[in-house]
């Protein structure tokens, strides 16, 4: 495994693309100018606040219909990590990171796939709001560590820890993906409670989420009726 850090890169993900990388290396860097979100979004960090990098896992033991179990097991981390530091987040779905209902973190996560319906390759992107409290007008209800508890972190310390918590993760996927999923269940954003939400065609309406399929579908209830979504079907409204 390898970990190497880059003044600058247009993004982390596009760097660990590239030939040579393999299973536990990651790519660091200290300002992304073209970072991308999920959605096509882009992902805005103030340069060397915050904690921006992208790692490859080679899960090739693992079927692609069950790819939904890495971003559980990301998620899952950075949750883990947090509340090293005396921070309670949850896991807004599909795995974007929430204290409160503002966002710490999120997670871009781009798969390969190998031969008879196996995985070949994933790259885990995670952008971590660490030391950064002033963000840009267009960033959608941010926060960082440092906005919640008025310290300032060494990022270079919250990586370790980071790191250490996926590999965790990673680990208890491959033995135990009944955990993940049931670790994930219970930390899922706004679960069993009513709130609003809207559709691809503007409609909104009111439902409870009860959880999640091992798909990756939210179920949300709603008039006596659940429902599955997939991502981009169903929008949360904050």
């Amino acid at each position: 495994m390898a970990v190497l850090i880059y003044k600058s890169l247009p993004s982390t993900n596009a760097e660990v693309k590239k030939p040579g990388y393999r299973h536990g290396d990651a790519v660091i860097a200290k300002e992304q100018t073209a970072g991308r979100g999920q959605r096509g979004n882009r992902w805005s960090s103030a340069p060397g606040e915050n904690l921006t990098f992208s790692l490859v896992w080679e899960p090739t033991t693992l079927p692609a219909k069950r790819q939904f179990l890495l971003s559980e097991a990301v998620a899952l981390a950075l949750v883990d990590t947090l509340a090293k530091y005396e921070i309670r987040s949850k896991i807004k779905w599909t795995n974007d990171i929430y204290v409160g209902n503002k966002k710490i973190c999120g997670i871009l996560i781009e798969h390969d796939l190998g031969t008879e319906g196996m995985l070949a390759r994933t790259i885990v992107g995670i952008g971590l709001n660490i030391n950064q409290k002033e963000f840009e007008d267009w960033v959608p209800n941010p926060t960082s560590m440092a906005s919640i508890t008025g310290k300032s972190y060494d990022v270079a310390e919250v990586f370790q820890e980071l790191f250490d918590a996926l590999e965790s993760r990673y680990q208890q996927l491959l033995a135990e993906p009944d955990a993940i999923e049931r670790d994930y269940s219970e930390l899922i954003y706004r679960k069993g409670e009513l709130h609003p939400f809207r559709l691809p065609n503007g409609k909104l309406f009111q439902g409870v989420i009860q959880g999640v399929r091992s798909s990756g579908e939210l179920l949300v209830e709603s008039e006596g009726m659940v429902v599955p979504y997939l991502f981009k079907e169903i929008e949360f409204v904050i």
